[in-house]
């Protein structure tokens, strides 16, 4: 399946610390945090999920796998990337997103500065690939994006790291609900991480009703507190 190519309703804006994301007017919310995209991407998923699942496994990783609910602009996965090259562990990159973005609105986005040349080269070079299956972009990265809503997709993969980035509730409430949390972490292995930038009441109920350990971890700017919890 294609990229979406009716993009009139998507805008490239630019958030407080100078990083770009998209706005979109069918949903009324951007993809990333207006407090700045690259600070919520660093701290939420990479530092907090990602790092923080490596760090805190006792035997040190030489691979990790990664389910992103909401790929979007491929921020997460980029940023993800970049840390796993440069460690040498081997990524296994998964997201799940519904209405893909063309590689020519990804390109738009600027991230090229934040990431090494080779990974986001290969990210463009490789995107519309992985969009029908697994795509090799290196030695130690595999990427795959599955054209999905939430629901719908289903695999036999266990992953260490679920990076939650649906749309706010207040936009998207069908993302939040407790059938779509359990789906969403009947994916996650045992010792895996859950990471999403909200923190709710419902959510950490939902949360330890399936049996995950909740923490409360500081937010990334414009939020005190973010969600983390451990299968």
């Amino acid at each position: 399946m294609a990229a979406e190519n009716h993009t009139s309703h998507l805008q490239i804006v630019t958030t407080a610390d100078g990083s770009k994301t998209i706005y979109n007017s069918l949903v009324g919310e951007n993809y990333h945090s207006k407090h700045g995209a690259l600070q919520e991407s660093r701290h939420v998923f990479v530092k907090s999920g990602l790092k923080y699942f490596l760090d805190n496994t006792p035997n040190k990783q030489d691979e990790v796998s990664v389910l992103e609910v909401g790929f979007g602009t491929g921020l997460n996965f980029l940023l993800s990337a970049d840390f796993c090259l440069g460690q040498q562990i081997k990524l296994q990159y998964t997201g799940i997103e519904a209405f893909p973005l063309t590689s020519e609105m990804i390109s738009l986005t600027g991230y090229e500065q934040y990431v090494t040349a080779p990974v986001w080269n290969t990210f463009l070079e490789h995107y519309q690939l992985s969009l029908s299956g697994p795509a090799k972009l290196n030695d130690y990265v595999q990427l795959q994006i599955a054209v999905s809503d939430l629901f719908s997709f289903t695999t036999p993969a266990q992953f260490d790291v679920i990076y939650f980035d649906a749309f706010a509730a207040v936009h998207q409430p069908e993302m939040w609900t407790n059938e779509a949390i359990a789906h969403t972490s009947s994916f996650l292995k045992p010792g895996g991480v859950f990471v999403t930038y909200a923190i709710t009441g419902n959510l950490k109920r939902c949360i330890k009703a399936l049996g995950l350990k909740v923490e409360k971890a500081p937010g990334a700017p414009g939020k005190r507190e973010m969600l983390r919890a451990v299968k």
